[in-house]
């Protein structure tokens, strides 16, 4: 199996040290493994991605001094991709509209008797409630349902789906590691804004782009339980994993552009060099 993998970041703003570190992580990993390094722009989220950050991106990992092959895949320019996966989902009846507000379902969590693992997974409305929404021209996003897929998938393919860990989880979790999708919820696969959603758009690239390990940080270790079941209903390879640590800062929270973690361009602006900050970070 030829080696590839990927660093996919969104352009919601400047990239960190942390962006920094797992970019070099798997860039690195593809050279010693003689294999391929994919740069993937996922710009999905419309009210939030920018053209400038896009171009920033690229001007930091250049500075860094990774290359990767081209032409980038833009995640913006294949809405029509993803439509298709989710009509596929949706005409074999796996997934379900869902007009709830993130409040109404945050409310539903205070609510539910059984605890929040209830909230997670709200259900279909019954028919006549949805032929009202959609009458009203209500906004919805389309969820998997997970009843559904395990109904698809048996039993006994559902309780096998695994993938392997050559990282570590956030629990110690390595090796063959069972698959939990049910922790994850009925997610959203696509909303209204955007046409698609993060699980349904990165397993769907990183089948059509041949990625057959993903690395990245600890992070999105649980996201994997829910990539791996719908890499199995729509019968796309499972990579392998490889989760790495979080670079944290001098307080020990780990980087983050939400907390404005001091940027690539920052640094350079402050005179550090690649090679400076490449063996700050172990490469």
């Amino acid at each position: 199996m030829s080696f590839v993998t990927r660093f996919a970041p969104s352009p919601t703003g400047r990239l960190h040290k942390g962006h920094a570190f797992s970019a070099l992580t798997a860039w690195t990993a593809a050279r010693e493994a003689g294999g391929r390094f994919i740069l993937r722009i996922e710009d999905i989220d419309p009210t939030r991605c920018r053209p400038e950050f896009d171009a920033a991106i690229l001007e930091d990992l250049a500075w860094l001094g990774l290359d990767w092959e081209t032409p980038v895949r833009r995640q913006s320019e294949h809405l029509a991709d993803y439509a298709a996966a989710v009509e596929t989902l949706n005409r074999r009846g796996l997934l379900y509209r869902c007009f709830r507000t993130r409040k109404e379902i945050l409310d539903a969590i205070g609510d539910a008797p059984h605890g929040p693992a209830e909230a997670v997974r709200p259900g279909p409305h019954p028919a006549d409630e949805e032929a009202r929404l959609l009458a009203e021209g209500r906004p919805f996003a389309w969820r998997l349902s997970l009843d559904r897929a395990r109904d698809t998938l048996g039993g006994a393919a559902w309780d096998g789906l695994s993938f392997v860990e050559e990282g570590k989880g956030p629990e110690g979790e390595t090796g063959m590691v069972q698959a939990r999708p049910g922790t994850a919820g009925d997610v959203v696969l696509a909303r209204k804004d955007a046409g698609t959603a993060y699980h349904l758009a990165v397993t769907h690239d990183d089948a059509l782009q041949g990625v057959s390990h993903v690395i990245r940080g600890e992070d999105l270790f649980e996201a994997t339980h829910i990539q791996v079941l719908i890499q199995a209903l729509m019968g796309w390879p499972t990579p392998v994993y490889r989760h790495h640590r979080l670079l944290t800062g001098p307080d020990g929270r780990r980087f983050a552009k939400r907390d404005g973690s001091v940027t690539l361009a920052q640094l350079r602006a402050d005179g550090i060099t690649p090679e400076a900050l490449r063996a700050e970070l172990g490469f």
